[in-house]
């Protein structure tokens, strides 16, 4: 739930408005509040808890695309890195089952810190490397990206505001199929 600062409560509502922002509805939100999965930076979740948890949700929602962190889980941030673990471990056990849902997986690529923040720069960086997917966001778009973030108060401390402002994210983002 995001508690890592005792805030979990409030990151759950900052969710549900950056997802409205997005057009995503709330009743489309899922958060996964369990006591082995705690949110925090340094902590490795476990990865078969976790795979099973995110099968379980790809198969009672019936989804057909992931798209998740690459290994380098674009931060550095352990959590993030777990999900990749989780999504790849899961494929790879039972790649069938996969097969089955009809389910693929995408990975946002984590790009070096100097193409990390020069923003709108690194789109024709992004448009000459191989990748399976590429997403550049039109300036209305971005726009409702950065309000989408905005929405997130408890965690925009000054170096997420520089994200906000400089990272590439915010314009573009290259993936790959897992």
């Amino acid at each position: 739930s995001g508690n890592y600062y005792n805030q979990g409560e409030i990151r759950k509502k900052e969710l549900e408005q950056s997802c409205c922002v997005l057009g995503i509805p709330a009743s489309d939100v899922t958060v996964i509040d369990h006591r082995d999965l705690p949110d925090n930076p340094a902590v490795e979740w476990d990865t078969h808890l976790l795979a099973t948890l995110v099968l379980k949700h790809i198969e009672a929602k019936n989804i057909n695309l992931v798209v998740t962190f690459d290994a380098g889980g674009v931060s550095g941030h352990a959590n993030h890195i777990s999900l990749y673990s989780a999504v790849r471990y899961r494929m790879v056990i039972i790649s069938s089952l996969w097969e089955q849902l009809r389910c693929r997986v995408l990975v946002l690529e984590s790009v070096n810190l100097l193409r990390k923040y020069i923003s709108f720069l690194d789109v024709p960086i992004s448009c000459l490397l191989p990748r399976d997917a590429l997403f550049i966001l039109t300036e209305e778009e971005t726009e409702q990206a950065k309000r989408a973030m905005r929405c997130h108060c408890s965690q925009l401390l000054w170096f997420r505001r520089l994200y906000v402002l400089f990272s590439r994210y915010m314009v573009v983002n290259s993936l790959h199929l897992l």
